[in-house]
């Protein structure tokens, strides 16, 4: 029996005609996943079109007749959109419908929702936003990103242990590496949140390779990047912006006069296989850990590829039991602490 996703295809900045092709072309590549489609379903249906009869039993649409807005107020979608499309698709898991749920709307509204809605893990006080970003060896898990402002040494601890057990499953890795972000190498560095949060991860039996620095993320020296949501979230639009940046200086050296442009034709395939390399649209969706379910959260502009992205992650993370490893590696801490 496959993996079932609930999508919720009302969410971001274009909606329905970016999430239903992606999840329908996923569907076709994919056939150990199942998927419910949760939106409007006289907005959804003349996008569906024959796909339905060639998918089967596979795909199901669940009407739900409120839309979260980009800029809505989470606790006001909370209180007072119990029918939208991302509190639908969020209680399809809590009902066991669904293995997990993926969105790319308003991320404070699903991340309220979703723990509202499914709780948090024995064990686990706050969920925390992760993602991947690319690095000169593989890429890296970075978390939080900008659910927890502030934290405390403990909170950072258990990061630790969720991403540990989020890159177990889904890149295989039996013990990754664990890093706490940090302004220096030396165990003395740091505040005194991050230092104990640094003897913590030394004690917890994880593979905690010590503290590391911005640019250890794109080097690859960690599997796992611990940090509170503050930092993170910088370090995450600081990419952005750095990737934005380096491909406008690209654009303009090539572009400046025939001789540039007749280089660039000549630097075609090495420019193809950077582009593709650094393509943020790859590393589409961010895993919400700590949740009693799988919650993806897909970025609010993505397009078909990048959306399909957020759906493997989801599909990845709850056919490898993500949330079943998590509980078991707290439970045995919890254990070993008694």
């Amino acid at each position: 029996m496959g993996v079932t996703v609930a999508i919720d295809c009302m969410g971001g900045d274009h909606g329905p005609v970016v999430t239903v092709p992606a999840a329908l072309s996923f569907l076709r590549s994919h056939p150990a996943v199942n998927a419910i489609l949760v939106g409007r379903e006289d907005v959804l249906a003349p996008l569906l079109g024959d796909a339905l009869a060639g998918l089967g039993s596979r795909v199901r649409v669940h009407h739900a007749s409120e839309v979260v807005g980009m800029d809505e107020p989470p606790a006001i979608a909370m209180r007072n959109k119990k029918d939208s499309s991302m509190r639908v698709a969020v209680d399809l898991v809590k009902a066991g419908e669904a293995a997990a749920a993926i969105s790319a709307g308003n991320t404070g509204a699903l991340m309220a929702i979703s723990r509202f809605v499914l709780k948090t893990l024995p064990g686990i006080d706050r969920p925390a936003i992760c993602s991947i970003l690319p690095a000169v060896k593989g890429h890296t898990y970075v978390l939080d990103l900008g659910a927890n402002v502030d934290c405390t040494a403990e909170h950072l601890l258990q990061f630790g242990i969720m991403g540990s057990m989020l890159v177990a499953a889904v890149d295989h890795i039996e013990r990754p590496r664990v890093g706490l972000l940090n302004i220096g190498e030396e165990a003395i560095k740091g505040n005194e949140i991050v230092k104990q949060a640094g003897e913590l991860l030394r004690g917890s039996g994880l593979n905690f390779c010590g503290n590391v620095e911005g640019n250890d993320i794109y080097m690859g020296s960690a599997d796992v990047v611990v940090c509170d949501g503050f930092v993170g979230n910088v370090a995450l639009k600081t990419s952005e912006g750095l990737a934005q940046m380096l491909s406008t200086f690209l654009r303009e050296a090539f572009g400046r006069n025939i001789f540039t442009k007749l280089m660039a034709l000549v630097a075609l395939p090495v420019l193809k296989q950077f582009k593709h390399r650094v393509d943020h649209r790859r590393y589409n969706g961010a895993v919400l850990l700590g949740l009693r379910g799988v919650v993806v959260k897909s970025h609010g502009s993505a397009d078909g590829f990048a959306f399909e992205q957020a759906i493997a992650r989801a599909a990845d993370a709850a056919g490898n039991q993500l949330i079943e490893r998590i509980s078991s590696k707290m439970a045995s801490m919890s254990e070993a602490a008694a």
